[in-house]
Formats: structure tokens, C-alpha cells, sequence
């Protein structure tokens, strides 16, 4: 059993994942945490790529925009991301939206 740091909370949030050389690939984000998250998609990545993810919200104009993130698993269940780094307001962002998710974890 794995022992996170930082709970995820189960999600299903349209995203979109960025190599380096700016290759864009569609995914859809399963669950999330303040730290990483896990996403179905078509490409297979190494462990250790380096992405951009974008996550795009439901009635929100832009979308939460990770700038430095790196795959840290990928298998049957999907890839495993952690961000390693994210800019201040997008980490308010994403700290209110694991709120909700957190929030509608718990009333379930």
C-alpha cells in the first residue's frame, strides 16, 4: 500500500499534458492532489518526463496551469504525476479546487 503525503480525492477533470517540445496530448484526470495527480491517456511516458499540465475547469475561462511536473509512474491504472512546481496563484487555485473535491469526498 502506498502512503501519501498529501490525500487525493477522486476527480474527472478534462486536462491537457505538455512535452518540453510543446507536443500536446489530451487527458482525463482520475484523481488529484496539492502534490500530483493521475490521468488516462494515449501517450506512454518514461518515468521521469518532464510536462506542463493544464487542467480545465468547468465554467472556468483559463485553466490551472502546472509548469513543472514529471511523470512518477505509468501502468493499467493510468500515469502518475507530481508537480513539482507550481507558481502562487496557481497553487491557490488548485489548494480551493481540492477543497470542493475534498468537500464532496466527504458529503458522499
Amino acid at each position: 500500500m502506498v502512503t501519501r503525503k498529501f490525500p487525493r480525492y477522486p476527480a474527472e477533470i478534462s486536462s491537457i499534458l505538455m512535452q518540453r517540445d510543446r507536443l500536446k496530448y489530451n487527458a482525463a484526470l482520475r484523481d488529484l492532489s496539492v502534490k500530483g495527480c493521475r490521468v488516462d491517456s494515449v501517450i506512454r511516458p518514461f518515468t521521469g518526463m518532464q510536462l506542463e499540465v493544464s487542467l480545465q475547469l468547468p465554467g472556468e475561462a483559463a485553466p490551472i496551469i502546472i509548469t513543472n511536473a514529471a511523470v512518477r509512474w505509468t501502468g493499467s491504472h493510468g500515469i502518475g504525476i507530481e508537480f513539482l512546481t507550481i507558481a502562487p496563484p496557481q497553487l491557490e487555485r488548485l489548494t480551493h479546487l481540492i477543497t470542493q473535491l475534498s468537500s464532496a469526498s466527504h458529503a458522499a
